[in-house]
């Protein structure tokens, strides 16, 4: 759990500023995004030693991770458009995920 903390810190500061921005709807979005990236960042670990067809697997893997989680955040926004406003939930998590995706690098070491 240790390696994953500042992952967790950074992303919960980001979703609460998200939710501060863009109200509940932005935070779902925002959970969702770290969740994914979360999800992503355990699987591609545990193969960043290994040969490097093994690697790229679990890299498209991680990718494959946060556009199921955009795809389902989507489809539940719309869905439910009086819970949830599609543009501040894409936009919440488009802005908790782009951050964390360009410092993946660090959370790796």
């Amino acid at each position: 759990m240790r390696p994953y903390l500042p992952l967790a810190l950074a992303g919960l500061a980001l979703v609460a500023t998200a939710s501060g921005i863009g109200g509940k709807a932005a935070g779902v979005g925002g959970g969702a995004a770290l969740l994914a990236q979360t999800a992503a960042v355990v699987l591609l670990r545990s193969g960043m030693d290994a040969p490097q067809r093994a690697f790229l697997w679990r890299w498209y893997g991680g990718m494959g991770i946060r556009v199921l989680m955009l795809g389902g955040v989507l489809v539940l926004s719309v869905t439910n458009r009086d819970v949830l406003a599609p543009l501040a939930t894409m936009l919440g998590f488009l802005g908790v995920l782009l951050p964390l995706l360009f410092a993946e690098t660090w959370f790796l070491k």
